[in-house]
């Protein structure tokens, strides 16, 4: 009976799944709750988003769960493992397309400010980019600390998965905690920062496209911690051999694609952009 019932291909067909329904479903009402509440549309929006998120949460936890179970039964085979690749380099090409939308909105005032004048009653920016009174970070201070932050987590993630693939657990459990550490610490960082910002998210241009770029990345490396952290409980149970490691590649995947935005977002936004301290201002931070 156990032959008979033996799988004689290497194609997984996935058993009936509700997370697609249930995330579909959480997703949507989480939409529904965020915009009520910033357009202050009913009193209990707030608890509308919370229940949003509290499902897509809980079905991110469910159907990963499942699919780290599918892994360890097998199921993973060389050439499912391949549609995973395909499909892990699509999902980071829809999110590089999701920053290039970032990019677009702070290059579009920030080479042509005084365009910009045409499209509202007065010139907000003044011309010049930054805009006038606009007081930007020194790239040089914090910036460029969590730049050598997030680099070095780049190459202890790297030093993990070396030490995965040569059989060495140990190494691989301190590279994981590496990199976790490295990735708490650039976010305490960029959150002392936006605590010392001298402009506001809403009000001006500057600060719209700054604190959307940048925020955006921060919850990407905040997404990124928590799936290295799956990743090092996995490595504490076992899980991972140097043959069968297709999360912990993923993961390491997606942390070097945040490293690369982040190169990016700090040559483009907080070097080209930097306007220089103020005058009367008692300094950048």
């Amino acid at each position: 009976m156990a032959n008979a019932h033996k799988v004689q291909h290497d194609y997984h067909l996935v058993n009936p799944s509700p997370w697609p329904a249930v995330g579909s479903i959480s997703a949507f009402v989480m939409a529904v709750g965020a915009i009520s509440w910033m357009h202050n549309m009913f009193p209990g929006a707030p608890l509308v988003f919370g229940a949003g998120v509290i499902g897509v949460l809980y079905t991110m936890l469910s159907w990963w769960r499942d699919v780290v179970n599918e892994a360890q039964h097998g199921d993973h085979t060389r050439v499912v493992q391949i549609s995973h690749r395909y499909g892990m380099i699509l999902f980071i090409a829809s999110e590089v397309m999701f920053f290039v939308a970032w990019f677009w909105a702070y290059f579009n005032v920030a080479l042509f400010p005084a365009d910009q004048a045409q499209f509202a009653r007065t010139d907000l920016l003044g011309g010049v980019w930054p805009p006038k009174g606009i007081e930007t970070f020194d790239p040089w201070h914090l910036p460029l600390l969590n730049t050598l932050i997030l680099l070095t987590s780049g190459t202890t993630v790297t030093w993990a998965h070396h030490a995965l693939l040569e059989g060495d657990r140990d190494g691989l459990k301190k590279g994981l905690w590496l990199t976790i550490i490295l990735g708490v610490l650039f976010t305490c960082v960029q959150a002392y920062e936006y605590g010392h910002a001298a402009f506001a998210f809403k009000g001006n241009i500057y600060g719209a496209t700054f604190f959307m770029a940048t925020g955006f990345h921060g919850a990407h490396v905040i997404i990124g911690t928590i799936f290295l952290t799956v990743c090092l409980f996995r490595a504490y149970a076992g899980q991972f051999t140097p043959n069968q490691h297709l999360g912990f590649e993923f993961a390491a995947w997606y942390w070097h694609f945040v490293d690369v935005v982040w190169l990016f977002l700090f040559a483009c936004i907080y070097v080209w952009g930097y306007g220089g301290p103020v005058a009367g201002a008692a300094g950048g931070h």
